[in-house]
């Protein structure tokens, strides 16, 4: 019975500490990211234009970026057909001597019998 007491109590206290912990940690947190929040509107409050003109070079960044993105990635996706088919070619040869060599091994030994 006193192991369940104890465990009630120490259970009920690490709710509190932990609740009162992470909400000082949450106020904090939130406190910080209000100030920089407020600091970026204060900087982007100097003119929309340049708002405009912003966030146009960024989007011309970005479409750029993703262009070459892609190439990167078509370019990856060509090398890999490249290496699945030659590593397919290698495979074929290798079953085709295997099959070959095992029909002209039943030949030999048929001949051998007779």
């Amino acid at each position: 019975m006193s192991q369940k007491d104890g465990f009630a109590s120490g259970f009920l206290l690490g709710t509190i500490v932990g609740g009162v912990v992470g909400g000082v940690l949450g106020a904090v947190l939130a406190s910080r990211r209000d100030a920089v929040a407020e600091e970026e509107t204060e900087l982007n409050n100097g003119s929309i234009e340049g708002n405009r003109a912003a966030s146009k070079r960024r989007q011309m960044r970005s479409a750029a970026s993703e262009g070459l993105e892609m190439e990167t990635a078509r370019r990856s996706l060509e090398d890999k057909i490249a290496q699945l088919n030659a590593t397919i070619d290698d495979v074929r040869n290798q079953l085709g001597n295997v099959n070959g060599s095992s029909s002209k091994t039943a030949e030999r030994s048929l001949s051998q019998d007779s």
